[in-house]
């Protein structure tokens, strides 16, 4: 059935829609609003998140499931969340019930043991997104399955595996043993085959690539198109959100922000322009509720609360505080994190460049897949160097010495058993892990500037993390009392505020705000506390006169007025740039030295 007045891709839609893209250009909110809009044409609609930091629980105010609920004034659409901790509690289970019925406490604390890293919960969230591929598990008779995934990097990697353990299973009669020796993974192969398929074929499975009209988010569109066409993903649409039309001619930062976009429409990538696109214009409304997102893409206006006449300013400080601050302490791990596209990369490369000309060398290095600090950076200085935890650099070198080290006690047999167990997928997850402890420990006597991976890809990390600590926990406790040792793991030195310094970006909008606030409560449950939070383009201190920026200024008050009620500790603000901060000059220029009374007000 055929909507006329919505975007392409919800008029004829595949069975399957992914809607992926760099974090922050709002895949969730047109992921939804499409979900909604063929639940309102009489569609039956699954809308699945894939997102460890997914926001549908606000954004549509039903409470997350990894069942399948109704979502109230909706008929016809349900959601559902396949939170990775869920799908990995009920896959040790599944485990743990194929042991034999003569097995020892301590045989089957080995296999949980073995159960408890980042592996088991990727592979475990896996199984239940390939179920839905499959077919399997969804018995509602849905007409679409709408996908809001995880911020790109981390969605290649979901969209990767149906093929990647497709090939090791094939070749691997013994299961996988980073899953558990009883895990039965063999057993999955029809269902990983199923999902390839499905993936495949262009008359199931559609993928919205969502960008915003900004050069780095196409950017990155561009590469994600042309590796999910290597993967046999060919069947793409490119959805271009928030496209901003001034409507006061004589607004001069109105007039910067549409000319901005219309540069990066005139000018995207080839992979991108030879794509069927459809455009959605910037609303003056955040996308919260059925009113909103119905009208995202449908048009028409939604009420907002009207701003209060006065307000207190926010207690803010400019970036160039922050870099004074951390170059007084000499050495340290800062950790720049958040949701996806908040602007972590500049935040993380401005502070790397403010350090070196405060006198110190500075590591400046990531763990984002999608890995953006080379191009921020867009050149070379003295005193900083550059790195890139590369997972599959990381994973070739991590085989090598397993092979070069184990391996060289076996013979020819076990030589290769050992490399078929290592071409497991899961080894990725060990290999970075060890490279961020490398990183974590050089912060010992040196800065080291860590742009984090997006929100759910960062907290996966943090669990690896975690999980090695209990180890070495469990492995040396009481013994390394009594020889005089002291352990000291990762996480310990992540949990010491005088070593580590984490500093949380958002942008003034409810969703990153609220994400924000749940990367916080994460972080303190790991005993991790927040230094600092940066607001990142704000445009409240603009001056701009547009009645469109205006009505979306409302909302961005109420969010510096939230985190300046309790959520941070200590606040920073980057307002809103006509020109994107790019280069080794414009980013020393976002942390340069000020006057000791400046200061930076929010109203």
């Amino acid at each position: 059935m055929n909507i006329p007045t919505l975007p392409g891709f919800a008029t004829a839609p595949t069975r399957f829609l992914f809607f992926t893209g760099k974090g922050g250009v709002g895949k969730t909110s047109l992921s939804t609003a499409t979900a909604i809009a063929l639940a309102d044409a009489g569609k039956r609609v699954l809308l699945v998140s894939t997102d460890a930091a997914s926001n549908l629980d606000e954004m549509l105010g039903v409470p997350l499931s990894n069942r399948p609920v109704p979502v109230p004034g909706v008929p016809g659409l349900q959601m559902l969340n396949i939170d990775p901790d869920t799908a990995a509690e009920a896959y040790r289970q599944r485990v743990l019930a194929q042991l034999e019925a003569g097995t020892s406490d301590d045989e089957r604390q080995t296999v949980r043991e073995q159960l408890s890293g980042a592996c088991t919960t990727e592979i475990a969230a896996f199984d239940e997104f390939a179920a839905l591929l499959a077919g399997e598990g969804i018995d509602g008779g849905y007409d679409h399955v709408v996908f809001d995934t995880a911020p790109t990097g981390h969605t290649l990697r979901l969209l990767s595996l149906p093929k990647a353990w497709t090939g090791f299973l094939a070749g691997n009669d013994r299961g996988a043993s980073c899953l558990g020796p009883h895990s039965g993974l063999k057993m999955q192969e029809a269902r990983f085959n199923a999902a390839l398929q499905a993936l495949s074929d262009p008359a199931l499975t559609t993928v919205v690539l969502v960008t915003r009209p900004d050069p780095r988010p196409m950017q990155e569109a561009a590469r994600t198109a042309e590796e999910l066409s290597q993967l046999g993903l060919a069947n793409q649409r490119l959805a271009v959100n928030g496209v901003f039309h001034a409507i006061s001619a004589s607004d001069p930062i109105a007039n910067a922000i549409e000319a901005l976009g219309r540069q990066a429409l005139r000018e995207m990538p080839d992979a991108l322009a030879r794509l069927p696109r459809d455009e959605v214009p910037l609303r003056a409304f955040d996308t919260v509720g059925l009113p909103a997102l119905r009208a995202l893409l449908q048009g028409g206006e939604v009420t907002a609360p009207a701003p209060q006449a006065a307000r207190p300013a926010l207690p803010a400080e400019p970036l160039s505080r922050m870099a004074d601050e951390i170059a007084a302490i000499g050495h340290g791990l800062i950790m720049v994190m958040g949701k996806g596209g908040v602007g972590k990369t500049t935040i993380a490369a401005a502070l790397a460049v403010g350090l070196v000309r405060r006198g110190h060398s500075v590591h400046l290095t990531t763990t984002d897949p999608a890995a953006h600090v080379a191009d921020a950076l867009n050149g070379n200085l003295e005193g900083l160097k550059v790195g890139r935890i590369d997972p599959k650099a990381e994973t070739e070198a991590y085989i090598h010495k397993i092979m070069a080290t184990r391996g060289k006690a076996l013979d020819e047999q076990g030589q290769a058993l050992l490399l078929e167990d290592l071409q497991s997928p899961c080894t990725e997850e060990v290999a970075v892990f060890h490279a961020f402890s490398r990183v974590v420990n050089e912060a010992r006597s040196a800065f080291v500037v860590l742009d984090t991976a997006p929100t759910g890809h960062s907290l996966l990390l943090m669990d690896a993390t975690g999980a090695y600590h209990r180890q070495m926990v469990q492995q040396y406790e009481g013994k390394a009392e009594s020889k005089g040792l002291h352990i000291i793991t990762p996480l310990m030195r992540l949990q010491d505020g005088n070593m580590t310094r984490v500093i949380i970006v958002t942008l003034p909008e409810v969703t990153p705000v609220s994400q924000a606030a749940a990367l916080q409560d994460d972080l303190r449950r790991a005993q991790i506390e927040p230094w600092a939070w940066v607001i990142n383009k704000s445009i409240a201190a603009t001056g701009t006169t547009d009645p469109l920026l205006q009505a979306r200024l409302a909302g961005e008050v109420r969010q510096t007025e939230r985190i300046a009620g309790g959520l941070a500790k200590r606040t920073f603000v980057l307002p809103w740039l006509p020109q994107a901060p790019v280069g080794v000059e414009a980013l020393g220029a976002l942390v340069a030295l000020v006057a000791p009374d400046s200061t930076v007000e929010t109203r």
